[in-house]
């Protein structure tokens, strides 16, 4: 609905008025009316209309007011896809995504932005994803939507030849949005299923708009191949499951084999490419036991110096303790910490709890699972936390 409306407001802020004045009206009309046979229709026709109107309302304020001095590039169509480039990105979702990571914004602001207002994360959702305070995002969304308002940043669908120019956000936000479905920030669940399928979706359709971008493909498998998994990841009272108590033949094998088939087709090592390649790694294996660890560590080595993230080195450390032992990794896991970058991520003393717990050092690793507990918000993980 949002992305529909933008199209036309060319105006976050007004979108969301618009869309918010929908729903209003549906609060309002719907109880004694009925609900319409289309819902969604109902609501995004309702949102575009208020949008065409105010719109119009506007042309003829600037009308009747002829001294008053509007920039030509502040104009606004009516009609939406019209000469934006609208006819290169065939999903509206997609579209709106391409038009938050314009590349005037820093990739920060591209991916909090859109993940806020596309994606529909809560601000503290964002906030974690992201690894920073909830009022430090606050900031960063306030600032993003000033920064568009006062450098009149346009919201048009970039044209084919300048998709490339936003391929990184688009990919960062997309990778995003299913991190936050495999893993809910919060809530009753493990997983959020709508963010999973959005993300899967979301990368088809980029990957059939831009065949030729490797980390396209990559991105494409490592959702796949991750979320083949999705229905062994907990059980029937929805507690988590281990990846060494999930029954792997009810796996997605054709997931796995789609994932393989996009891999071998790619040559490149970029930074998604070489994510998809470890997870393949786990699904490939015929049992746990039989994981190929030494060259799950290679593949982390590999990535690592292609993008030094600090989740990236936590990772790491899992493969780290199988080939070289529990207590190199948490020397490693003792760097990380040092290092401040991870501060406040849930994950961090997780692994360090599991460590500590297979090295025998049973008091430390209840303190960092009692420390892993009171960053965590998802039920399930609590339970399970909570459990070991």
């Amino acid at each position: 609905m949002l992305a529909a409306t933008v199209r036309v407001t060319r105006d976050l802020d007004l979108a969301e008025e618009c869309v918010q004045e929908a729903y209003a009206a549906a609060l309002d009309g719907w109880p004694g009316g009925g609900v319409p046979g289309s819902p969604v229709g109902w609501l995004t026709t309702t949102a575009r209309r208020r949008a065409v109107d105010v719109v119009r309302r506007e042309r003829v304020l600037r009308a009747k007011l002829p001294l008053l001095v509007v920039p030509e590039e502040a104009e606004v169509a009516v009609e939406p896809g019209v000469g934006d480039g609208a006819d290169c990105v065939p999903d509206e979702r997609l579209r709106l995504i391409f038009m938050c990571c314009h590349p005037a914004l820093g990739q920060e602001a591209q991916l909090a932005l859109t993940l806020r207002l596309v994606c529909g994360l809560s601000t503290g959702e964002v906030a974690r994803a992201l690894l920073v305070s909830e009022p430090t995002m606050a900031a960063r969304l306030t600032r993003a939507k000033k920064k568009i308002a006062t450098a009149r940043i346009p919201y048009r669908v970039p044209e084919a030849a300048d998709l490339a120019g936003r391929l990184r956000g688009v990919l960062g936000v997309i990778h995003l949005l299913f991190t936050a479905g495999h893993a809910a920030p919060s809530g009753a669940s493990l997983m959020r299923a709508d963010l999973l399928d959005q993300g899967v979706h979301l990368a088809r359709v980029l990957n059939e708009l831009m065949p030729g971008e490797g980390e396209v493909r990559g991105l494409l498998a490592l959702l796949l191949v991750t979320d083949a998994r999705r229905r062994t990841r907990v059980d029937s009272q929805g507690r988590l499951l281990r990846l060494d108590q999930q029954d792997r033949s009810q796996w997605d094998h054709a997931a796995i084999a789609e994932a393989h088939e996009l891999l071998n087709e790619e040559p490149s090592r970029g930074r998604y490419v070489l994510q998809a390649a470890i997870a393949a790694q786990y699904a490939e294996a015929p049992t746990f036991a039989e994981t190929d660890w030494a060259r799950i560590l290679a593949l982390y080595d590999e990535l690592l110096a292609a993008w030094p993230s600090p989740v990236v080195a936590l990772n790491r450390t899992v493969a780290l303790a199988e080939v070289a032992g529990v207590e190199r990794a948490l020397l490693a896991i003792a760097e990380l910490e040092t290092e401040g970058r991870l501060a406040g991520y849930q994950y961090l003393p997780a692994v360090k709890a599991d460590l500590l717990r297979r090295a025998g050092r049973d008091a430390e690793a209840a303190v960092a699972y009692r420390e892993a507990l009171a960053l965590t918000s998802n039920e399930a993980e609590r339970e399970f936390l909570s459990s070991r």
